[in-house]
């Protein structure tokens, strides 16, 4: 059964292939690139998305954020947080603690942090500059509640007259308290009737130490009783009167506090419109720098998206292998290759902790002291063909190579950079459908097999020409021969739909498939016969020939039980040398394709590139001419940005003999340069 999410722009995308292809435990990692509870919220909601344009727009800004960190230019983020809910009460009426207002004024001060940074960003960066184009300064508000609350939450005294006045009553009135203690411990008979010559503090109220005995020589009010019953604390009737001044004085200053926090709401309330605008554009924000961030760590490239249905991936890495290669220390067995017992070959990254990533696609050999990496591939459909066919040994990285396309493709629907070469192509595809498990299991069963065809036959009621399908094993889990003839009408359907399709194969029937179908090709997963290991490099133009035989050359077998072995094999594929031939053939014809593939691609990227730079360049001059303009017709009134306040200021006076402006800029009024004059964004 196929099960869809909806994204942002109303596309659907199969759940069970985002569980297969671990996507949560992508967005997982991107979360940890996060600066803020807002970026995290939306790392964790990311999805998909089938609009080119949005996806072009967002892999543009991710670019563009690339750039802005390497000129060391990081977005300041320091005391972003998510008071959306808390700017929509106060902007209702509703009174807020001095705790949520403290949390409002640093993301007010976020924000005037922000406008600042925009100021700053170099001109070529327009579409981060763009983004940030309809954030304000709301930093004064920011300051006018700091100047009113500290950190710990306190209301100063400062934040009101009346609070000052109530406040040095109050501490008027403690004075005279201290005083008449003071005066009473200094008075030797009530000394001696004290059990200790100290008076303590008890809530509110001053109070004696008085011996239980001795209660009758102390007028006052009893306001506690020792766990012994031997002392009492007593308030001297001298300073009740005080006391109950206080009482009152202290009414009069939390009456004062909450006028001032009520004041400081109501500044909240009306500034909230912007300020919620303001923090889902820093949420989006955190969400780039988070992508532009993970891209430079793991030396990511952006992908060129198309409508084509062309997808070429070019040094593909799988990213959840890469992020379990560089956090797990190299296994203590030294032996290349090796791992766990209870791990399975072709052990997928199905969905889970990095733990369930594939350990099958590392470098071999190596040693204890070299870390794991992993092997790049590339990966191309539809261009030339739309089927690929992927042969080879267990073990050989063909889950891999699934789970990597598929992976990789959803990342750049996301809007992400991709662990792959510059220059790779990705189309958007409306759906992403597959069926990968472990196949390899001695406990093959009716049941098994059946699951699997139930879900290839719910894929194809969704699957249509702007999808990718990924098959893992085709044809297997039933009789081979069956299965072999199975395999072959679902590749006939793949082909009917239309579709992007790369399925992987143990059976020796399927590897001809592509023979006899212009739209298909095959692929093998490298095994080196010498070692007798897998390389976990794909080959696009080959198929996997069979290494049975090799193997049990290499291990020693009789050679009399091995030329049987190849009379039997020659009785039973007779036409392998014609085979072989036709392989070697389009092999060479593969080989040359790809060569002027890349050429292509390449001329075609670099007429981009010079195709920008134009646009840029006439752009520019366009831009120049226009402030020329504006310059040259500059008079008082005018509002104008000028830059070395980062700020609008209104133009008193022009001297265009000195090519000043005297502009009025807060409170004072500044003669700039006309170069330091720009128009209002």
């Amino acid at each position: 059964m196929i099960t869809l999410h909806a994204t942002a722009d109303h596309a659907l995308m199969d759940a069970h292939t985002l569980d297969l292809l671990g996507f949560d435990k992508l967005r997982e990692i991107l979360v940890g690139y996060t600066s803020s509870s807002l970026g995290r919220d939306l790392a964790r909601q990311l999805e998909p998305s089938t609009d080119v344009g949005v996806v072009r727009k967002e892999i543009a800004l991710v670019t563009e954020m690339v750039t802005a960190l390497g000129l060391n230019q990081p977005p300041p983020f320091n005391g972003l947080h998510d008071v959306r809910l808390i700017a929509r009460r106060a902007a209702i009426g509703t009174m807020l603690t001095a705790e949520q207002l403290i949390e409002v004024a640093e993301a007010l001060n976020c924000t005037g942090a922000m406008y600042r940074y925009r100021m700053r960003l170099a001109e070529h960066l327009s579409g981060l500059i763009d983004h940030l184009s309809g954030i304000e300064d709301l930093g004064t508000v920011g300051k006018s509640i700091g100047g009113c609350i500290d950190g710990r939450g306190h209301v100063l005294d400062m934040a009101s007259r009346d609070l000052a006045a109530v406040r040095q009553k109050l501490y008027d009135l403690d004075e005279k308290v201290k005083a008449e203690i003071r005066r009473l411990l200094r008075d030797p008979e009530l000394r001696k009737i004290l059990s200790y010559p100290n008076a303590t503090v008890h809530g509110d109220h001053y109070v004696l130490p008085v011996s239980v005995n001795y209660r009758h020589k102390v007028p006052g009010v009893v306001h506690r009783v020792s766990g012994t019953g031997e002392t009492l604390f007593v308030e001297p009737a001298s300073i009740a009167g005080l006391s109950a001044e206080r009482v009152q004085l202290k009414a009069d200053e939390d009456r004062e506090v909450k006028r001032v926090l009520r004041r400081l709401s109501s500044e909240v309330g009306r500034v909230a419109k912007p300020l919620v605008y303001s923090l889902d554009v820093l949420a989006k924000l955190d969400l780039i720098t988070a992508k532009a961030r993970y891209s430079r760590d793991f030396d990511m490239s952006p992908p060129d998206v198309n409508t084509e249905g062309r997808l070429w991936l070019r040094n593909a890495r799988h990213p959840l292998l890469e992020a379990l290669f560089r956090n797990d220390p190299p296994p203590s067995n030294s032996e290349p290759g090796a791992r766990s017992a209870e791990q399975k070959p072709e052990d997928p990254p199905s969905s889970g902790t990095a733990s369930s990533a594939p350990r099958s696609a590392l470098r071999a050999p190596r040693s204890e002291s070299v870390p794991r990496s992993v092997v790049p591939i590339d990966i191309r459909l539809g261009i030339g063909f739309n089927l690929l066919v992927i042969t080879g040994p267990n073990t050989g990285g063909k889950t891999v190579t699934l789970k990597t396309t598929g992976l990789l493709c959803l990342m750049a629907q996301c809007g992400m950079h991709l662990p792959a070469g510059e220059g790779s192509l990705v189309p958007v595809f409306r759906h992403i459908l597959s069926d990968i498990g472990d196949e390899q299991s001695l406990e093959q069963s009716l049941s098994t097999f059946s699951s699997h065809v139930s879900r290839i036959a719910s894929i194809f009621k969704v699957a249509d020409d702007q999808s990718l399908i990924l098959l893992d094993e085709l044809g297997a889990g039933t009789d081979p021969t069956e299965g072999a003839a199975l395999g072959r009408a679902i590749l006939d359907q793949l082909d009917h739909v239309g579709c992007r399709a790369i399925v992987t194969t143990h059976l020796g029937d399927l590897k001809t498939y592509a023979f006899n179908n212009d739209r298909a090709e095959n692929g093998a997963v490298e095994f080196d016969v010498e070692t007798m290991r897998p390389t976990y490099r794909l080959h696009i133009g080959q198929f996997g020939m069979s290494n049975a035989l090799k193997i049990a050359r290499r291990l020693k077998l009789p050679k009399e039980l091995l030329r049987k072995a190849h009379r039997y094999l020659k009785k039973r594929k007779g036409k392998s040398g014609e085979l072989v031939r036709l392989q070697e053939l389009r092999l060479e014809a593969e080989q040359a394709k790809v060569e002027a593939l890349a050429a292509r691609h390449d001329a075609d990227r670099e007429k981009e590139a010079l195709a920008r730079e134009r646009a840029a360049l006439e752009k520019e001059t366009a831009d120049r001419a226009a402030l020329h303009d504006l310059r040259a017709g500059l008079k008082a009134g005018t509002v104008v940005t000028v830059q070395r306040f980062g700020s609008t200021g209104k133009v008193v006076k022009v001297d265009a003999k000195k090519q000043t402006v005297t502009v009025s800029v807060g409170i004072g009024q500044w003669e700039v340069p006309f170069e330091e004059i720009f128009p209002v964004a």
